[in-house]
């Protein structure tokens, strides 16, 4: 199977959650045993060399867990607020409703580690923006962003900057 077959499997929901939203859903594409590995080692090339990974809750952990075996390094959760019993750092983000915040870790990455994040989905930019922001603060280097599917049409790419983004499809 190769990768355009792959990213078949992501199922798209016309009208849900609401009237005029068509919803991209990965899941089948988690549950594939063909697709989901060839998806991994795609993430796992466009990231590059880094020395960590960084995956946003919840479904970037599924990836990013998978795609760190592959190259053989580790991964930092990057949790919503309260989930942490020990934190490195947290930043609020705008939502299209209001605000959330993400928490780092303590300990979870070094100054000068090298690390790419690793989500599902980009769409407005902004939980892979306050991942960064949170990276950044706590000296890591981050090189890129590794994502399976980018909805363009959201703006989330002019988000993040010079910071290079790896979308495995866009639309």
């Amino acid at each position: 199977m190769n990768l355009d077959e792959a990213l078949e499997q992501i199922a798209e929901l016309p009208d849900f959650p609401e009237p005029g939203v068509v919803f991209r859903d990965l899941t089948p594409l988690f549950g594939h045993p063909k697709a989901f590995p060839v998806v991994i080692d795609a993430l796992a090339e466009a990231v590059g060399e880094v020395d960590q990974l960084a995956a946003v809750e919840a479904r970037g952990f599924v990836l990013a867990a998978a795609v760190a075996y592959a190259k053989g390094i580790g991964v930092t959760l990057v949790r919503k607020a309260g989930k942490l019993p020990t934190v490195a750092g947290s930043v609020d983000y705008a939502l299209e409703y209001g605000t959330a915040t993400l928490e780092l870790p303590a300990d979870a990455v070094h100054p000068g580690q090298r690390v790419a994040i690793v989500d599902d989905v980009l769409a407005t930019g902004g939980t892979v923006a306050a991942t960064r922001e949170l990276l950044a603060e706590a000296g890591a280097d981050v090189r890129s962003v590794a994502v399976v599917l980018e909805l363009s049409a959201l703006g989330g790419r002019d988000k993040l900057g010079d910071l290079p983004l790896h979308a495995l499809r866009t639309v």
